[in-house]
């Protein structure tokens, strides 16, 4: 499976983009990496004998990868005029979604981003010190503390 995945990875990279870079991961996969349209596609083996899991997303300010937006199953045996126009679908969905995304980097619209946002919120209010701190604030008055008894009955 690997050969063939490789070899649809090539026709798939030449059908989509001029530019382009198709190279293996570890998990076995094939990455297709179109840094002139900031977008990447992975073709992995999915549960199925002739099926290939693909996904899409976008490639970040320095070349790093940002998570898959998008993902669909294809019949490796559907050809890459198939293949093509479901990973075209997939670019679109990821490119939209750059659209809507904020400079963070996540849609305003998901509820993993609105979750982070609540966490955050909640983390700044409660208890504004914590036992540590009144741990190393009574140790401090011991000392100032037992400074002054000593200076008391050393003088007095």
């Amino acid at each position: 499976m690997g050969g063939q995945l490789r070899d649809t990875a090539t026709e798939l990279a030449a059908v989509l983009w001029r530019e382009h870079t198709v190279y293996r991961e570890r998990s076995g996969g094939v990455v297709i990496r179109g840094e002139h349209v900031r977008r990447w596609i992975s073709l992995a083996p999915a549960g199925g004998r002739d099926e290939i899991l693909v996904r899409a997303g976008r490639i970040l300010d320095g070349g790093t990868t940002a998570p898959a937006r998008s993902e669909a199953v294809v019949p490796l045996s559907a050809g890459t005029d198939v293949l093509a126009a479901a990973c075209r679908r997939l670019l679109a969905e990821a490119a939209s979604d750059a659209a809507r995304a904020p400079q963070g980097g996540t849609p305003t619209g998901s509820g993993r981003a609105r979750r982070q946002e609540k966490a955050a919120r909640r983390k700044g209010r409660g208890r504004h010190t914590g036992l540590g701190s009144w741990v190393i604030v009574l140790c401090v008055v011991g000392v100032i503390g037992l400074y002054v008894y000593s200076n008391a009955t050393l003088h007095g």
